[in-house]
């Protein structure tokens, strides 16, 4: 059932417009005499037509076109214009403004059907386009749905690959990544961009493939040699990461890379400072090391929370960004739920 409104504020006209409307067949016509009370029903409705006469007190059909193109959804809708006259500037002005058709009074009926079935089959064909374009904008975030999580699955498993090779097992990287996200929320980042660290968060370590197994699962403290070489995951992982399309793994590659650098400078691998150090890495420092600290190890047994808490309150400014800190305090309860959703082994998603 096509939908009709009619906006004259003659009587007369009005019904010799519902009238032709109705021979239409398939049609429901709206009549409104005032083109204040017409405006706001088209404003709250979708009519598939509108017919508005030009000359009307208050708000004639020049502007209520004007302001109804500027509604949302309402840009396209088909509009045809009655005038008494053939004055061109008037149409000039109409079509400037954005009507689709005119009708000259006295309207003739025949022309009417012509042109309102015209407007009509055009509105029919706009929806059917506009449908079929909602369509194919669905079936490719669909498609592109699969590629993320395929993607996603890629990194996780490239993440469990490092820490197979690390002691920090269990569900570290779940947590930490939970953590930078938390951080990532409390410092004003976007949705999406707390969706993208919480995706490259887990690959800060993923470097450490490339480190020999005598340095890494060494039991003893490390020689200053065995260290730096240790050092260098950050930038094997940025080396690994790097150069993809993926904005994950762009974000991952400069968390890698970024992740031990410390807010005084004294960090590695270039020593950067301050700001200097890209916010990611400035985040993902704070949940790392945190989820570290309180996490048991064969080298070493789990801190209490509150020492934990203390230590990243005394090493604000120094080894972490101090606003990333303020912002993780400052949610502990959410710290503590996180840390108990994720006891166990990481399952496979986020």
């Amino acid at each position: 059932m096509n939908v009709v409104a009619i906006i004259d504020d003659s009587d007369i006209n009005l019904a010799l417009l519902k009238a032709l409307v109705g021979k239409l067949g398939n049609c429901q016509a709206h009549a409104f005499a005032e083109s204040a009370a017409g405006f706001a029903w088209c404003a709250e409705n979708l009519p598939d037509l509108i017919i508005v006469d030009y000359m009307m007190p208050i708000m004639d059909g020049i502007e209520f076109i004007t302001r109804l193109r500027r509604l949302p959804e309402r840009s396209e809708l088909p509009i045809l214009m009655i005038t008494a006259n053939d004055d061109r500037e008037v149409r000039y002005r109409a079509l400037e403004v954005g009507a689709t058709d005119f009708l000259t009074k006295p309207v003739d009926r025949m022309e009417f059907a012509a042109r309102a079935r015209n407007l009509l089959a055009l509105n029919t064909t706009r929806k059917h386009l506009a449908d079929r374009a909602a369509w194919l904008a669905e079936e490719v975030a669909k498609a592109t749905s699969v590629i993320h999580e395929r993607e996603q699955e890629l990194l996780f498993r490239m993440s469990r690959a490092a820490e197979f090779r690390d002691p920090e097992t269990g569900a570290h990287i779940q947590r930490m990544a939970h953590f930078s996200r938390l951080i990532a929320a409390g410092m004003g980042l976007s949705a999406e961009e707390q969706q993208l660290i919480l995706q490259a968060a887990p690959m800060h370590d993923v470097g450490k493939i490339g480190i020999p197994d005598a340095i890494l699962l060494k039991p003893g403290r490390l020689t200053p040699e065995e260290f730096a070489i240790m050092r260098g995951h950050s930038r094997l992982g940025f080396e690994l990461l790097a150069g993809s399309q993926s904005k994950v793994l762009q974000a991952a590659a400069s968390i890698a890379l970024a992740h031990h650098e410390r807010f005084d400078g004294s960090g590695y691998p270039a020593g950067l400072a301050g700001s200097a150090i890209p916010l990611d890495g400035r985040i993902v420092a704070v949940a790392d090391v945190f989820d570290a600290l309180v996490s048991e190890r064969p080298y070493k047994r789990a801190w209490e929370l509150e020492r934990a808490f203390a230590y990243l309150e005394s090493n604000a400014s120094a080894h972490f960004d101090p606003e990333c800190v303020k912002v993780f305090l400052a949610r502990k309860d959410e710290v503590l739920a996180i840390r108990l959703r994720f006891q166990d082994e990481a399952p496979d998603d986020f």
